[in-house]
């Protein structure tokens, strides 16, 4: 089996750096300035969109509110407006960037539906392409590698920029 390097991956798979607290407050808490860093392409009245530090494919990214909710019967009706209108911009963007064949919209809603952040609540958009391994780690003997986040950040960030504009 050929396998290709993803070292980004390595601090997820491994447990290792998990701070304590919430990952999302904390990136907030960071500031506008800090935005590059923490991957945040957007900040909206009510939620902000962020790259997945440890992404399934290529664009992989959430939307989060600001407030620290867990779940969808805790959301107000603006936030929740406003999660569904930025998911719209999501997917045109990427549409855009990658040209994916279709998306994965989905929320896990605490830890036993798998929530990696349980306790505040996003909503992952994942670009799909025809033939790709799903969420699988392997297809025919070699390992599917998404462009490092940092990339992803320098490949996005302007067209969030110019469609938030526009």
């Amino acid at each position: 089996m050929e396998h290709l390097w993803t070292p980004w991956r390595y601090e997820y798979v491994s447990g290792a750096g998990k701070a304590p607290g919430c990952m999302l407050c904390s990136v907030l808490a960071a500031g506008p300035e800090a935005d590059e860093a923490n991957l945040i392409l957007h900040r909206g009245a009510l939620n902000f969109v962020i790259i997945n530090k440890y992404p399934y494919t290529n664009g992989h990214l959430m939307i989060a509110p600001y407030e620290h909710v867990a779940d969808l019967r805790s959301s107000s009706e603006p936030q929740l407006d406003e999660m569904v209108r930025l998911a719209r911009a999501c997917e045109r963007i990427l549409g855009d960037a990658y040209g994916p064949d279709g998306f994965n919209l989905g929320m896990n809603i605490g830890k036993a539906a798998g929530a990696g952040v349980a306790d505040h609540q996003h909503l992952h958009i994942v670009p799909r392409w025809l033939g790709d391994a799903s969420f699988m780690s392997t297809t025919a003997g070699t390992r599917v590698v998404p462009e490092a986040p940092q990339e992803t950040f320098s490949r996005l960030r302007p067209r969030f920029a110019e469609l938030m504009e526009g």
